[in-house]
């Protein structure tokens, strides 16, 4: 295998926590829209989603007046203060972002509120179950309970104690962080989830962060830092199918048989005539 700077153009990466953004909204947009959210757009390209009950409600960013490039938020009630605040910046990669929409989208789809309360039975252990089963190492502490995967390039923190709710809808506060890149504690990307955030769609995020499962990028867009500790691998040409095969045998074939050329009976009648008058010549 070629060495990391040795190879450009596509390739894919992994763990994709080290893959950086893909400057494109589009995969997590894409399981909402399905699921029937509506979506309109301002004159700057940011895109507002809302459920069909309004009581989720999607903001794509880019243009934003902060470095949030995704904020969403559940509601009780339409035009009601938010029960609950996720929020992801520009760095952080878009499966990450799209593991959570996805939930939000299935939860829409099953027609219930999970989205806004949860799932009944839930537990503020479950997103670090996730982790556990995927080897990160766990630490709970009196404090802060946090994880790291192996090569401790990501960070997952909960923060115990009670947090005022204005605060943390108003984003100065967050229980729950998530950060990824050359350094857990320097992280290239963040996240943050607030107290009543449904655990069910933070554990979907936990689980995509901690999946090995390489993810398709550009060379040139991968954050500098993250190229020597990520897995990196050219995107190899697809391989043909047998059919494939036949089918281009029989083509190339096809262009090296010789025509057939019928003469016509006018050709004929000229060219013995000329055979005729040059053999009287003589």
């Amino acid at each position: 295998m070629p060495a990391a700077e040795e190879i450009d153009g596509d390739v894919y990466v992994s763990p994709v926590y080290l893959a950086g953004s893909s400057y494109t909204g589009d995969p997590a947009l894409r399981p909402l829209l399905e699921a029937g959210f509506t979506m309109v757009n301002d004159d700057l390209a940011n895109a507002y989603l809302a459920s069909s009950d309004q009581k989720v409600q999607v903001g794509w960013l880019p243009e934003g007046e902060d470095g949030c490039l995704w904020r969403i938020t559940g509601h009780e009630r339409p035009f009601t203060p938010p029960r609950w605040l996720a929020t992801f910046d520009h760095y952080t990669p878009v499966e990450v972002v799209a593991a959570f929409t996805t939930a939000l989208a299935e939860d829409d789809a099953r027609g219930n509120h999970a989205s806004v309360h949860g799932r009944p039975g839930g537990s503020k252990a479950d997103p670090f179950l996730a982790l556990m089963e995927a080897g990160w190492r766990v630490t709970h502490g009196p404090y802060v309970s946090s994880s790291q995967p192996p090569d401790r390039l990501a960070l997952v923190s909960y923060s115990h104690g009670r947090m005022n709710h204005f605060d943390e809808i108003n984003d100065q506060r967050s229980r729950w962080t998530i950060g990824g890149g050359a350094s857990g504690y320097s992280s290239e990307w963040l996240d943050t989830f607030t107290t009543n955030t449904p655990t069910h769609l933070i554990t979907a995020t936990m689980s995509r962060l901690a999946d090995p499962t390489p993810v398709a990028r550009y060379k040139v867009s991968l954050p500098e830092r993250n190229r020597g500790a990520a897995r990196i691998t050219p995107v190899k040409p697809p391989v043909p199918s047998p059919l494939d095969i036949q089918r281009a045998a029989v083509a190339r074939s096809r262009s090296n048989v010789a025509r057939t050329v019928i003469p016509s009976p006018a050709l004929v009648y000229q060219t013995a005539t000329a055979a005729t008058a040059s053999t009287r010549r003589r």
